[in-house]
């Protein structure tokens, strides 16, 4: 799902946003008309950390707003400015120092995500902003975009993000950076010797699948991310309860993240030789479902008898470390 971003580029006319620190809040207070400070103080505003105050003007209409911000502002401090402004065009009137410009962007962008893949109405349109004065725009849309991205993929449940549409995602992040990208799928896992990915994913009508990226010149040095992707996990035939399943459509949340540090890696043009590994399955309960005390070989060659088959991720994650490693990367991280 594409992300709007909560920013504009310019604006004939635009509403000043100011940042005061919370040790500073008494003193920017009494230094306001008595009518300002008396409209302040009738909302019962404390002056703490992430209080936001909308100043009327004399059209009865909002003319500004104030942010209290921490004494060391983090840059979540502003994040959740895309949802508490009033609607409107807003700049920054204070720089966000000692944050960049670069990060309050980002934290601004991620408050404003919203997940309404299922909603039939969708939220009423929020505050726009200017973007702040010397930010690097690429660079916090390419955050913005890689991170919701990851929460979108984690949100969605798994009856709509299956190893299938992993694999979808991972190939249209590839395309919009023109990486290559293989999928090796079911039975051919056998054949090109990820036996673990297999024996894990089997059970499931979705067949699972190794999703491999690769993008960057050989000669740079080889960074390699290993993500789990466990679309859904029942736990297998060692069964979870109920309750143990109501969050298992994020035991993909691994690919999703190490596809987030992709996509930011490649945004920024990275001097370095990528590599994605996704093993992506549904452990699900059927006859061919595998049990426990199996031996099940892995690609290194060691044999892994099954203790327990909710522990499903080690497992199809071996495999794809191993092809990782094989490349002897600079960097692998799972």
């Amino acid at each position: 799902m594409a992300m709007s971003l909560p920013f504009v580029d310019r604006s004939s006319s635009s509403l000043p946003l100011q940042f005061v620190s919370q040790s500073k809040w008494v003193g920017w207070l009494k230094a306001q008309s008595a009518a300002r400070r008396g409209w302040i103080e009738s909302l019962g505003i404390a002056g703490a950390p992430g209080d936001l105050v909308t100043l009327p003007g004399g059209d009865g209409k909002a003319a500004g707003a104030v942010l209290v911000i921490s004494d060391k502002p983090t840059l979540w401090d502003f994040g959740a400015l895309a949802t508490r402004l009033p609607p409107g065009i807003w700049r920054f009137a204070d720089d966000t120092s000692p944050v960049s410009p670069t990060d309050a962007a980002v934290a601004i962008g991620l408050g404003a995500w919203r997940f309404d893949r299922y909603r039939s109405k969708k939220g009423k349109a929020g505050p726009r902003l200017l973007w702040p004065q010397g930010a690097d725009k690429a660079r916090a849309t390419a955050i913005i975009e890689a991170v919701s991205l990851a929460r979108d993929l984690i949100t969605t449940p798994s009856s709509d993000m299956g190893p299938a549409e992993l694999a979808a995602a991972v190939q249209k992040v590839g395309k919009a950076h023109k990486a290559t990208v293989k999928v090796i799928v079911g039975d051919a896992l056998l054949k090109q010797n990820y036996p673990m990915v297999h024996a894990v994913g089997r059970a499931s009508t979705r067949a699972p699948r190794l999703i491999d990226l690769t993008w960057g010149r050989a000669r740079d040095p080889k960074v390699t991310l290993v993500g789990k992707g466990v679309c859904f996990d029942t736990g297998g035939l060692d069964l979870k309860p109920a309750s143990g399943m109501l969050t298992m459509k994020k035991d993909m949340g691994g690919a999703a993240t190490v596809l987030a540090v992709a996509a930011m890696v490649m945004a920024a043009k990275l001097r370095v030789r990528l590599r994605l590994l996704i093993p992506a399955v549904e452990n699900s309960v059927s006859g061919n479902a595998f049990r426990p005390l199996d031996v099940v070989p892995t690609r290194k060659g060691i044999s892994v008898e099954i203790g327990n088959t909710d522990a499903e991720g080690r497992l199809i994650l071996c495999d794809a470390l191993h092809e990782g490693a094989t490349e002897r990367p600079t960097m692998m991280v799972d």
